[in-house]
């Protein structure tokens, strides 16, 4: 393996052919099956190792690379840094084909373990059964298991003993659900048929030390469901919120579902603290807002974002896919004005109460699509912007917003994204009216290839 490729792939080279491979690290030689086979390039994954690559480590986790979750936790920190920030600058040059700044160096995570506040967990009634296991007659398929999704596959879950990616009580909580269901003979959802009462679990685990629990079902039973909630608010008194959602859809989204609180107020407070101006916002967080997954990270890309935007005070900026206002409400000190936008409808409603909550006057919210809220009116209603920050998902933006960001014509542009080959398309087309004057990569989320790059662009 010569190199990182994307996506947590490495690569190799055979006759002039590149091969992109999962399941091994720059450095280990290996024997090869090809999947997919083309004139320049193929795919494939390790059937045999040969040697290791001398840097490697041992994974803390006992099902990395299973999961689905991490790919890189045999790959030491300072490595994954290194790639990725390789990931961002090949990503910018091969697909934007601008001229770029030199970039920043990354900014990696303070904690690389237990650092997420948000995780979902699974129920099923098919196990993944590893290679070593299939053979083994005391080890079943058709077994009760709750844990993640086995990489590929949407029917099979993991049987998860420890993960590290959330502090405790995370797997106790998981772990009690799970010894109390097969005790009481409680059914665990088929993915296949639709059917079962367990379904998934969500913990959210504050800085502020307020735990969520919504657990989600597939039956809508009351005497299952309260039974089970008593045992839980009993076993773990440090729930602040304890809730349950009732899912009979053939989809896990619960944004369409209303969760019922059993106990607390149906929702829990985060904090971030803006340094610039030592002064700490609190956010109020419900079983189906979006928020940052890393909080001390999320604090470091805001940070960085309100750097990038050049704010004095003086300003109004619009921050364009806000989700629940987050970005706003942390740069409000430093802008006259902050005019978010964003399609989800109940995110904005969180925004709004957050603003309330930090007793903010300077921030509005609009809920609708960006292409479709951000006319020559709305601009002329709210005021020239100064500054915009854009926040688009892994898709990246509309080619109409960018055409309306050009029409815009604010002096700066700060684009916050996770995707940088989105992001990289993106910036190709605001080359002709935008400078890209700054990249700084910040990494959100170790032992995996995701990676949050900010972007600073100023008029030409």
């Amino acid at each position: 393996m010569e190199d990182y490729a994307a996506e947590g792939k490495s690569l190799a080279r055979i006759d002039g052919k590149v091969i992109f491979i999962e399941g091994a690290l720059p450095g280990d030689r290996v024997d090869v099956r090809i999947h997919k086979s083309k004139k320049d390039w193929a795919e494939g994954s390790v059937i045999n190792f040969h040697e290791y690559a001398p840097h490697r480590i041992a994974a803390r986790c006992a099902h990395m690379g299973v999961c689905g979750g991490c790919q890189w936790q045999e790959l030491p920190y300072d490595w994954q840094l290194r790639y990725k920030q390789q990931q961002v600058e090949q990503t910018l040059k091969r697909i934007g084909k601008i001229e770029l700044p030199t970039l920043d160096p990354i900014v990696g995570s303070q904690s690389i373990f237990q650092y997420r506040n948000k995780i979902e967990y699974t129920f099923s009634n098919k196990r993944f059964l590893l290679p070593s296991e299939l053979s083994n007659p005391d080890i079943s398929a058709t077994t009760n298991v709750a844990g993640f999704h086995a990489r590929g596959f949407f029917d099979k879950v993991v049987d998860i003993t420890t993960c590290h990616l959330q502090a405790e009580p995370t797997n106790q909580i998981r772990l009690f659900i799970k010894s109390y269901a097969l005790e009481r003979q409680l059914s665990f959802y088929d993915y296949r048929l639709h059917t079962g009462f367990l379904r998934n679990l969500q913990i959210r685990i504050c800085e502020t030390g307020q735990i969520m629990v919504n657990l989600i079902v597939g039956e809508n039973n009351p005497a299952l469901i309260l039974p089970l909630m008593e045992a839980l608010q009993k076993e773990f008194p440090s729930i602040t919120t304890l809730l349950y959602t009732v899912n009979l859809k053939w989809n896990d989204s619960i944004f369409d579902l209303e969760p019922i609180a059993f106990k607390g107020h149906g929702f829990i407070e985060e904090e971030l603290f803006n340094t610039r101006y030592q002064k700490k916002f609190r956010f109020k967080i419900g079983p189906r807002s979006f928020f940052q997954t890393n909080t001390r990270q999320a604090e470091k890309l805001y940070q960085l974002t309100e750097e990038a935007a050049g704010l004095t005070g003086q300003e109004t900026l619009y921050d364009l896919y806000c989700g629940t206002g987050s970005i706003g409400i942390f740069m409000s000190p430093g802008a006259k004005k902050i005019i978010g936008v964003e399609q989800v409808a109940a995110a904005i409603d969180d925004a709004r109460e957050n603003a309330q909550l930090n007793n903010l006057n300077n921030t509005s919210f609009f809920a609708g699509d960006v292409i479709d809220i951000c006319t020559s009116d709305f601009f002329a209603a709210q005021g020239q912007a100064d500054v915009v920050v854009t926040d688009p998902p892994r898709a990246g933006m509309h080619p109409k917003l960018i055409e309306k960001l050009i029409e815009i014509n604010a002096p700066t542009v700060v684009y916050v994204s996770c995707n940088p080959a989105t992001q990289a398309r993106d910036l190709q087309l605001l080359d002709t009216h935008y400078q890209v004057t700054k990249v700084q990569p910040v990494d959100m989320f170790p032992h995996t290839h995701h990676i949050e790059n900010i972007v600073q662009l100023k008029r030409r």
